[in-house]
């Protein structure tokens, strides 16, 4: 039985490179009007109705939104709101919102950098208070101390 289907294999693989290299005239359709399934012809499917509209190669246009809008002002595509036509391009509206998200990154790293910097500036003004946390821990441990000394007394 093993080897009856390894020669199944063999003869198909042979026929699809055989299909393959032969030439447009003589080369056997598969897509003829039957359709043989495991070894039996059953009557041809029913094609799907072509489509009534054709398409044509135009650019698929949209309508842009208020936020859209202004994300193509923001972006300096425009610059007012009046002069946005009625329906732009994907790829127009694409390439602001990729600009935007680029300004929105410098900004969002312009204030992670300003905000390391103020921090190391407070962490130098607690230095000369002589304000640390370890010294910020121990008053805090004392006063938990002294409370639970007093609880013990009145109790």
């Amino acid at each position: 039985m093993g080897s009856l289907r390894t020669l199944r294999l063999v003869a198909g693989n042979c026929f699809r490179l055989y299909e393959r290299n032969a030439s447009s005239s003589l080369r056997f359709t598969r897509n003829s009007d039957f359709k043989t399934m495991n070894g039996f012809c059953t009557k041809p499917q029913e094609s799907p109705k072509t489509p009534t509209h054709t398409y044509t190669h135009r650019v698929p246009l949209h309508k842009p939104t208020d936020m859209e809008k202004k994300m193509l002002i923001w972006a300096g595509r425009f610059k007012k709101e009046e002069e946005i036509p009625e329906t732009i391009s994907f790829e127009m509206l694409d390439a602001a919102k990729n600009k935007l998200r680029v300004k929105i990154s410098y900004i969002m790293i312009a204030l992670t950098v300003a905000g390391c910097i103020y921090m190391v500036m407070e962490g130098k003004k607690a230095v000369k208070r002589h304000e640390s946390l370890t010294s910020l821990n121990l008053e805090k441990k004392a006063r938990l101390r002294e409370e639970a000394a007093m609880k013990a007394k009145t109790e």
